[in-house]
């Protein structure tokens, strides 16, 4: 078991860039190369999150992930002549989002400022500020309508997370 200053030397040195003090993660988790991720300030990853960063990923500060989810930042071409090949697309998760548990995030997409993924939501395409989306493919289900519901939201995975 590593202390959380272990944690963030580890995950700094490998993803070449020093993360913040409050960076907390609960590990394992899986990358192919890890140099193509950036994470904000006072982020929180949970176990088992893979990360196919060949495409790059970037996460904002505040954001919240919870187990299992899967950033994948390749495709492949969709004619028999190119379907072998891989198409790399950056995903960008902006400041203050909370991705729930065994959600995966598809190439290209940008999740907008304070928005709210379900568990198990399938991410294809990018999600405007301030929503809540669920679904196979995700879909909007509402709109935060003031920053009190994020932070309470965010608030009670945190108290999930740590079994209170």
């Amino acid at each position: 078991m590593h202390s959380n200053a272990e944690l963030q030397a580890l995950f700094s040195a490998l993803i070449g860039k020093p993360v913040d003090d409050n960076f907390c993660l609960f590990p394992p988790i899986h990358t192919e190369f890890g140099k193509n991720i950036t994470v904000g300030k006072a982020c929180f990853i949970n176990a088992d999150c893979v990360f196919q960063d060949q495409g790059g990923i970037s996460i904002g500060d505040n954001c919240l992930i919870g187990h299992q989810v899967a950033f994948l930042t390749l495709n492949h071409g969709e004619s028999l002549t190119n379907r072998q090949d891989l198409i790399p697309k950056k995903i960008i998760v902006e400041n203050n989002v909370w991705i729930g548990a065994k959600a995966t995030i598809l190439s290209g997409v940008t999740i907008g400022e304070n928005s709210i993924v379900a568990a198990g939501a399938v991410v294809t395409k990018d999600i405007p500020p301030n929503m809540v989306v669920a679904g196979v493919p995700a879909r909007i289900q509402k709109t935060i309508k003031n920053k009190q519901d994020k932070y309470l939201s965010c608030l009670f995975f945190i108290y999930y997370i740590l079994g209170y």
